[in-house]
């Protein structure tokens, strides 16, 4: 079992040795669960997977602009285990 101390301000740091457990690198979020008898359950948060993260992940990262058949023809070609 690991111990946390709270400091004055009501914050608790985490162990690395915890962290490297739950998988959780710096700027990834942690959820906790309230559970009965003042006990928590603490797991590394799972991306939602909503299309609003996608929309411009690869924005400026190249000159070219993939038309829709190109995009198309790469998905298809995904599917089919190629490259």
């Amino acid at each position: 079992m690991t111990t946390l101390t709270v400091t004055a301000r009501g914050q608790v740091t985490l162990k690395k040795e915890l962290l490297q457990h739950l998988g959780v690198k710096p700027g990834d979020k942690i959820e906790l669960d309230l559970l009965p008898d003042g006990r928590g359950m603490l797991k590394a948060a799972q991306p939602s997977g909503a299309i609003e993260g996608f929309i411009g992940l690869l924005a400026g990262r190249t000159a070219k602009a993939a038309t829709l058949e190109e995009i198309d023809a790469a998905a298809t070609q995904g599917w089919a285990g190629k490259e």
